[in-house]
């Protein structure tokens, strides 16, 4: 069980990519020849077969948009991996932190109500994930200036999910409105 709620991108979001992406081009879907490409749809790995498109993803300019933040400069956007048609979103019942396997480097960016960075920390992924991740936020959100934090692959730099101040899950003295508030 994980303390935080990861959150992929949002179904509205998801819409709008699969036309055009937030560098402006058009979605382009293809069917996986390999496996495991972290989907940030519904956080997990695809599988061969299955219709995905690469595209472009700018996660604090769409939460900016929703929030009246000003991230300026920080607004970035980066490729991200998502099923080319709806699909059914994040498993309820899913077990760990997505994209989570011990030794792998992630970075862990927090960002205050402005949309701006106030910190991060690079972060092995420990033998006990959950808790490696959960110690993590914990201390991102002792700030009391983080609004949310972006969890990131190290390798390539892209976006892998985010956690919102508030986002703990129920029954861990958390709410888990959708609004993260």
């Amino acid at each position: 069980m994980t303390s935080y709620e990861a959150r992929a991108i949002d179904p509205a979001a998801l819409k709008e990519l699969r036309e055009t992406d937030d560098a402006g081009r058009p979605c382009v879907p293809y069917t996986a020849t390999d496996a495991g490409s972290p989907l940030r749809c519904c956080l997990r790995g695809n599988e061969v077969g299955e219709r995905i498109a690469l595209v472009s993803y700018a996660p604090l300019r769409r939460w900016a948009a929703a929030t009246w933040a000003r991230p300026g400069a920080y607004d970035e956007q980066g490729p991200v991996f998502i099923h080319a048609e709806e699909c059914e979103g994040p498993a309820a019942d899913r077990p760990g932190y997505p994209f989570s396997r011990a030794g792998a480097l992630r970075t862990v960016r927090r960002y205050d109500a402005d949309g701006h960075i106030v910190g991060g920390r690079l972060m092995e992924i420990p033998a006990d994930e959950a808790r490696g991740y959960d110690e993590a936020f914990a201390e991102a959100f002792a700030d009391p200036e983080v609004a949310l934090v972006h969890v990131r692959a190290v390798e390539y730099g892209c976006w892998h999910f985010e956690v919102r101040r508030g986002g703990l899950h129920a029954g861990r003295g958390g709410n888990s409105s959708p609004s993260g508030d």
